[in-house]
């Protein structure tokens, strides 16, 4: 594979992506900054197709980067493929407002080829490859300049693996017809819904005790505050205000802006300063939590009595034992509020009783829950009966 110095102008990337865009696949990669700021600093791109590859510098004097941009969302021949791309694919949306596709990420392929859960890339280079990578360059200052040519080095080997273990890994998924299995999964991570950062609903991620409408609204009003205020400032949400010091404030609100000063977690200067206005005006104007927006009573699913959770048990030692005979991962299979659901009584829109799910699970699951199927223990081993099977005994 030829590998190319470090790109950091425009007519060499443009060169570059005009080949690449002619691939069937390209593996991506990416190095970014993001303890100090609220938006992730793009440090390095990483890009090999099996033939060729490099590493790109976003951060290069005047270098344009719309042709690898172009090449990541617009061009659909070509299939992206990373390795737990989330924050990868995250850093494209924050820039383009799209995401790349057709997408295929290696982390979801090996759970459909019983690898684990969420397998690192360290391991699947090991598994697939038989390499062990030196992860000394891991935690380096991507943002610094010059690079030197090991962070180079150990970048690009990122993608170089990468490039190799897809063909190796689309043939298995080819071999048990598995490929299938990982297509919803593929898409969801694809999904913009699942990078747009709306101000309006980060209060879901902070945990509250109660449910009080009153709390809760001023939770949503002041967590789509500190979003934007950190969004505008670019510095992380946590450092502007932490979850525990927002939560007190949604549940104990100071009666006006001095009293900003004897809240634990708050800088005492918002007594007196702009951002502490901006901040009580938000607490004095919020409104109750709708009772549409309320969340769901934790434990309280529909059915679900002491019986039904006992039920849900069963379904998730059924699914374990399913998951290992078939060698796949148990999360790919079900997720535990499917579990819950079927255990209460529902049957329609579980994804468990469509597809290859119910072939492999999903008829079982279900003849558990309606009393045609049991566990049994035989010669010291867990074994799963039907009552066909014990009525032919």
């Amino acid at each position: 594979m030829h590998i190319h110095p470090l790109i950091d102008d425009s007519d060499t990337l443009a060169e570059l992506c005009e080949r690449l865009a002619k691939s069937e696949f390209v593996a991506v990669d990416t190095e970014f900054m993001r303890e100090n700021t609220y938006w992730p600093d793009l440090c390095l791109i990483q890009i090999a197709n099996g033939e060729e590859a490099a590493a790109i510098d976003p951060k290069a004097n005047g270098i344009d980067m719309e042709p690898l941009l172009d090449l990541m969302v617009d061009n659909e021949d070509v299939l992206k493929v990373f390795h737990a791309g989330g924050q990868d694919v995250e850093i494209v949306h924050n820039l383009t407002g799209k995401t790349p596709h057709p997408i295929f990420d290696t982390q979801i392929a090996s759970m459909a080829l019983g690898m684990g859960e969420q397998i690192g890339y360290g391991n699947l280079v090991d598994a697939m490859l038989g390499v062990q990578l030196d992860k000394g360059a891991r935690f380096t200052d991507w943002g610094r300049r010059p690079l030197d040519k090991r962070q180079i080095d150990y970048a690009i080997g990122d993608v170089t693996h990468l490039s190799e273990i897809f063909p190796k890994m689309l043939e298995r998924l080819r071999e048990t017809g598995r490929g299938i299995w990982i297509n919803a999964e593929m898409e969801r991570l694809a999904d913009p819904a699942n990078y747009e950062n709306d101000p309006e609903k980060s209060w879901q991620r902070v945990r509250i005790q109660g449910r009080k409408a009153e709390v809760l609204g001023r939770l949503k009003a002041v967590a789509a505050w500190r979003e934007r205020e950190a969004q505008d400032k670019n510095l992380p949400r946590g450092r502007l205000l932490r979850d525990e010091a927002l939560a007190d404030l949604a549940a104990h609100p100071p009666k006006n802006q001095k009293s900003l000063g004897k809240v634990r977690g708050l800088p005492s200067s918002w007594a007196n300063n702009d951002i502490g206005g901006r901040l009580i005006d938000v607490l004095d104007h919020a409104e109750p939590l709708p009772e549409d927006e309320m969340p769901p009573r934790k434990n309280r699913k529909p059915g679900m009595g002491k019986e039904g959770a006992l039920v849900a048990d069963l379904l998730k030692l059924l699914l374990k034992i399913r998951s290992r005979e078939i060698g796949v991962a148990s999360r790919l299979v079900a997720k535990a509020d499917e579990l819950e659901a079927l255990a209460a009584g529902q049957r329609d829109g579980l994804g468990i009783l469509t597809g290859w799910r119910y072939d492999e699970f999903g008829h079982e699951a279900l003849d558990l829950v309606e009393g045609r199927l049991a566990f049994a223990v035989l010669d010291g081993k867990l074994k799963m009966t039907h009552a066909s099977d014990n009525a032919d005994g």
